[in-house]
Parts: C-alpha cells; sequence; structure tokens
C-alpha cells in the first residue's frame, strides 16, 4: 500500500445457501436473506450491538420497496442500529465494488470497520405494469372526483394488462447475457468440450469442499435450507455433453445449462477492519485486500461483453508491480465456461494485450491447478450481488489457511470488470 495508508484486514465472511430460482427460497425476499447473512456475521464474530462504520451491498434485481436495502438489513439484524448501510448495484460485481469502497475509506484512516454484501433472488422479481396503465393508475389516484377518475381509463385496452416481467438482457444491444456469451466464444474458439470440461471440475471440486468440511464455517443455515442445491456432486461429462444448447440452438451453439450458471437467489457477506479495530476485539485477520480495480470496455462496438475484467487486472497488477503469475490462487466468477475460457486466452493473446491492455506483450498463461480451487460459480450458483462477497469469503480463508496471495476477478453487465488482491498475512509486501 502507498505511504500513509493502513492495511486493510479481511476478517471473514458467511453465506447462506445459493438455490436455484423458484426453489428453496422461492417465497423468501432480497431483504430476508440480507438480513440473515448479517445475523451470520454477528454470530460468527460476537458482533450484536456492535457498531460497524458501514455495511455497504445491495442486490441487482429489486423492487421499488427496496431503495434502503442495506439500511434496512441492518435495523433487521443483530448489528448496532447507529450502523449506517449504504445501498449500490454494480451488476456481478457489486458486493466486491462495496469490499473496494469500504477498503479505501479504512486505508485512508476514515472508518476502521465495513461489512460488504449482497443478496439477489429472481423468485422475487418485481413484474411491473405497462408504461400506459401505470399512467392511468396514477391519474386516477390524483383525480379529485369519480368522473375524472373514470376518464382516466377511457379507451383502455386489455392488452395494457400484460404483466411486464423483468429482462436482464442488455438494455444497449437488446440480447442476453448467454448471447453474447455465445459471441465470446465463436471470437476466441472455446470448444463446447473444453467447457463441458470445466463445469466438469468445478461441480468436482465444490463437492470435494463439501466433503473435507473446507465450506462448514462459510455456510449457515436458512430457511431450512442447509447446502446449496445446483451442485451436482454425481455429475458427469457424458450428462452434460447430451445437454442441448440454451442461447443459439442452432449447430453453432455451446453454451448450455450445465456450462452456464443457472439463475439463483442467495446472499453473502465479508467483514472488512482495520488492523488495530480487529485486534481490539481479539478477531484474527484472515487476509488482507491490498489492490481493486474496475472497469469497462464498450461491448456495444464488439469488444467483448464479459472482457472488461482483462482491462481490470492488467491495471491493478500494473499499479501492484506484480506479473500475473505471482499468485498463489486465482478466483475467477465463472459466469459462463466460456467466458472463463475466453479471459485465459486474452491474457495470453500478445495481439489483444497489445491493443485492448496497452502491453507490449501478452500477460501469459494462469496455471490452471491454482484456479478456482474449491469450485466456484457454476457449482455453487451466482445470485448476481452476491458472488463477489462469497469469493472474498472463500479466497480469505484459503490463504489464512495456505498463505500467500490470490487474485478476483468477476465480469458484469454492461461490459464492466471488478478485480482486487488478496494477500496472506505472511506474503511478501506489496509495492507501494
Amino acid at each position: 500500500m502507498g505511504q500513509g495508508l493502513r492495511r486493510v484486514g479481511v476478517i471473514g465472511g458467511v453465506r447462506i445457501p445459493f438455490c436455484r430460482s423458484n426453489t428453496l427460497y422461492a417465497d423468501r425476499s432480497n431483504l430476508e436473506m440480507m438480513t440473515a447473512v448479517l445475523n451470520g456475521l454477528a454470530d460468527k464474530y460476537s458482533l450484536s450491538g456492535v457498531h460497524i462504520d458501514e455495511a455497504v451491498g445491495g442486490a441487482v434485481v429489486t423492487h421499488s420497496r427496496d431503495w434502503n436495502l442495506a439500511r434496512e438489513a441492518v435495523l433487521g439484524s443483530k448489528l448496532a442500529p447507529t450502523t449506517p448501510g449504504v445501498t449500490i448495484q454494480q451488476a456481478c460485481g457489486t458486493s466486491l465494488q462495496a469490499a473496494a469502497m469500504i477498503g479505501a475509506k479504512i486505508a485512508a484512516g476514515e472508518s476502521d470497520s465495513g461489512i460488504a454484501m449482497g443478496s439477489d433472488t429472481t423468485s422475487d422479481a418485481p413484474i411491473v405494469v405497462t408504461p400506459k396503465l401505470a399512467h392511468r393508475l396514477i391519474a386516477a389516484q390524483q383525480a379529485k372526483t369519480v368522473g375524472d377518475r373514470l376518464s382516466a381509463f377511457k379507451g383502455f385496452s386489455p392488452r395494457e394488462l400484460v404483466p411486464q416481467p423483468p429482462n436482464t438482457g442488455e438494455p444497449r444491444t437488446g440480447l442476453s447475457m448467454g448471447q453474447h456469451a455465445e459471441f465470446m466464444a465463436r471470437e476466441w474458439k472455446i470448444s463446447r468440450a473444453d467447457q463441458d470440461q470445466l463445469a466438469y471440475e468445478s461441480h468436482k471440486k465444490a463437492a470435494a469442499a463439501y466433503r473435507e468440511g473446507y465450506l462448514d464455517d462459510l455456510l449457515i443455515p436458512f430457511a431450512g435450507v442447509f447446502r446449496d442445491n445446483n451442485l451436482r456432486e454425481d455429475i458427469s461429462l457424458e450428462r452434460i455433453a447430451a445437454l442441448p444448447p440454451v442461447f443459439d440452438r442452432s449447430e453453432r451453439g455451446t453454451l448450455t445449462a450445465a456450462n452456464s450458471t443457472p439463475l439463483t437467489d442467495g446472499a453473502a457477506a465479508v467483514l472488512l477492519a482495520s488492523e488495530e479495530w480487529a485486534a481490539k476485539r481479539s478477531l484474527p485477520i484472515a487476509a488482507f485486500l491490498s489492490y481493486t480495480q474496475t472497469s469497462a470496455n464498450n461491448f456495444v462496438a464488439g469488444e467483448g461483453l464479459l472482457m472488461a475484467p482483462t482491462i481490470a487486472i492488467a491495471r491493478m497488477l500494473e499499479r501492484a508491480g506484480l506479473r500475473l503469475q505471482d499468485f498463489d490462487f486465482y478466483e475467477i466468477h465463472e459466469a459462463f465456461a466460456a467466458q472463463v475460457l475466453a479471459t485465459l486466452k486474452a491474457l495470453e493473446d500478445a495481439t489483444y494485450c497489445k491493443t485492448h491492455l496497452g502491453r507490449s506483450e501478452p500477460l501469459g498463461p494462469i496455471a490452471r491447478a491454482k484456479l478456482n480451487v474449491k469450485g466456484s460459480s457454476l457449482a455453487f450458483g451466482h445470485p448476481f450481488a452476491a458472488t463477489g462477497a462469497r469469493i472474498i469469503g472463500n479466497l480469505a480463508k484459503l490463504l489464512a489457511e495456505q498463505g500467500g496471495r490470490g487474485l478476483i476477478s468477476v465480469c458484469t453487465a454492461g461490459g464492466m470488470g471488478v478485480a482486487a488482491i488478496l494477500e496472506g498475512k505472511a506474503a511478501a509486501p506489496m509495492a507501494a
């Protein structure tokens, strides 16, 4: 860190089990899930009644009633009600961005503690009415006479009653994230077999983490659920290969329900603090958050919707004075297997690194044995805003147990990316 900046400790994180949408959490809200992970942190780190300088986070798919989501979650939790709640949203990077914001304040001495968090549910997605009907309803509500109320519905058509479901497609292109990922797979020549292999490995590594008890202190039960219900311990490459493509149903399609993350409900939170605050509460620091970086690209012009993390990684490594190979663990969020594999190829591609990252030579390869060693989003699921906090908690635990240094990369909708570096306590000091 730079001179005068304090180190930012990651104490640890918790999450509830992640569940496929419209299954076990079908009747649960973002507020309920976010409150649950705050209480999980309070129980794990003896924070009941304790003031935290800031709890920052949000959700991607929200109701209008959730405009103050972070603060309402705090008020419903065991934390001191003096804890401010700040609601933010940066698509799938929300809780990692929250950690970056908290970390900057801790490093600068503006605060001593913070919680980064995220929650998402597409089971409780907002269903809105058509704009025309909405305008009629507002006019009727503001009318002062019965006649005026009735006139607000003059010319009403039953078509106006058709509900408008939420749309996760990109407003600028009208295409879904999966369709964009198909374009990336074709551009980078990512085969269906390689995508299926990555998905298979993610499930196998996640299943092993469960069997080893690795996840025991990272998960808290919620709504009678104790385990992620997307994880398939008995998964086989043969069964994966039999699935049809879902975003491009032609013979060119390669993305399937197995090598793409499902719509998922869930929440996660992570506690960050200065060394002094942690010492006063006798809380051991698992790792240090040393660098973060956010980025965006011109995906509308064809740069690849989910390729922006490569830009964040390159800029962050330059600031840190590190090579891509100077890490013991890599946590690359698995939105799609194709997106992970395209990212890995791009980092090794001299032309891409020169034209898009401004590098005179490629960043080079990542050792696959160090990638997502406990499984990732293809196995666990991906509640959009919660994924960053899940990854931070997981990587911090890995570094606490094994030492070293880890890199995080999260792609987001809107052609953005968020990256971070975590260090174990025994890792070599970072460059100033």
